[in-house]
């Protein structure tokens, strides 16, 4: 069984005499938000981000030379796949042009911290995430929910087969060890783009930057590292680094409606009937980069993250004015969702002589 559509949703919500139509009310809203100022950039609080990033960074790089030959530099190693995350959280919002008033100052920003620091395209992320705002949770045109390793649609499940189809079964369960692997999937996703064919914006100087700075780092760490150690070191920082992007961009639409491809739906209810916040105040967003206020990241996304919090009051009194379901959980329950949610999409790629009524015939 697939996530819902949000077809039968729109449906059949009753529409109130008077009310205008959910349709027009998001200039409402927006009018709202960029009265209380919530528009407004917020650059000291991304150079106050950026400078403490920086500090840990330089403070893990003088942990690293201090130890020298020690298992302890697996700390080292998990600390700097949580620093690299948040980098690439600062990178996102500026990618929306949460930080600068200036577009072009936003791209600087962002490509310095994605393909410098974190190492991944700037450029590929660029058109992977708009084309994801554009049509989040939209069959066929949503790159986040297109198959990769695990299935997010019954039709790709059950197009999977031998050890994928036994891989895609369990996927719920899997979700998280998978994600073990994503850092290194992301840095080399995004190499992959760099070097496919037709016209890539920046090509050339994002394969400098991010050819330089794997060179450095690796070269760094086997110099002074043991080989085994060496190794064992990359592993947990890419390791730490996939789980923590994995673990924080998940929650937001896995399991939530989808739809279906070719379907026409307004702008709000497109947004807010496909994202799911995750609550826990200041201290969530500060571990999420601001994701676990998704809705409201939908609704207006260059909004800097500090004012994403006093957005989330206006939108849950606006849709509970108008009926539009808002959804919104702890992160536990959300990694619940999302692992039964995929687990039931796994089913699609059952064997159909797996199932008990075949099972039975063919006993008989």
């Amino acid at each position: 069984m697939t996530a819902p559509t949000l077809g039968p949703v729109l449906r059949t919500r009753p529409r109130t005499e008077g009310r205008p139509p959910v349709t027009s009310t998001y200039n409402e809203l927006l009018g709202r938000v960029r009265a209380e100022g919530l528009l407004e950039r917020r650059r000291g609080f991304y150079i106050m981000m950026f400078s403490l990033l920086t500090v840990g960074l330089v403070g893990a790089g003088v942990g690293f030379v201090l130890l020298g030959d020690s298992w302890y530099q697996l700390i080292i190693a998990a600390v700097l796949g949580v620093i690299f995350t948040q980098f690439a959280f600062l990178g996102h919002e500026a990618s929306h042009r949460q930080v600068f008033a200036s577009g072009p100052s936003n791209d600087r920003a962002g490509r310095l911290i994605a393909t410098w620091l974190v190492g991944m395209s700037y450029q590929w992320w660029m058109t992977k995430h708009t084309r994801h705002h554009a049509n989040p949770n939209t069959v066929g045109k949503d790159p986040d929910i297109a198959f990769d390793t695990v299935s997010f649609t019954e039709e790709d499940a059950a197009r999977q087969r031998g050890v994928m189809a036994v891989i895609t079964r369990r996927q719920g369960y899997l979700f998280f060890p998978l994600l073990l692997l994503e850092g290194v999937n992301l840095h080399i996703t995004s190499v992959r783009s760099l070097l496919s064919r037709g016209p890539v914006d920046r090509r050339g100087s994002e394969l400098v930057a991010i050819g330089l700075r794997l060179s450095i780092y690796v070269t760094i760490v086997f110099l002074m590292l043991p080989l085994g150690m060496a190794f064992a070191f990359l592993g947990v920082q890419l390791a730490v680094f996939g789980v923590y992007m994995g673990a924080s961009f998940a929650p937001n639409h896995k399991g939530m409606p989808l739809l279906p491809a070719g379907s026409r739906v307004d702008f709000l209810n497109k947004q807010v009937l496909t994202s799911r916040n995750i609550r826990g105040g200041w201290t969530m967003s500060a571990l999420m980069g601001g994701l676990n206020h998704q809705v409201e990241h939908h609704l207006f996304p260059s909004m800097a993250r500090p004012h994403l919090r006093r957005a989330r009051i206006l939108v849950r009194e606006h849709c509970a004015t108008h009926g539009i379901p808002y959804t919104e959980t702890g992160l536990i329950n959300s990694y619940r969702i999302v692992i039964q949610y995929l687990n039931r999409v796994g089913l699609a790629a059952r064997d159909p002589f797996d199932c008990p009524a075949a099972q039975q015939l063919r006993r008989a």
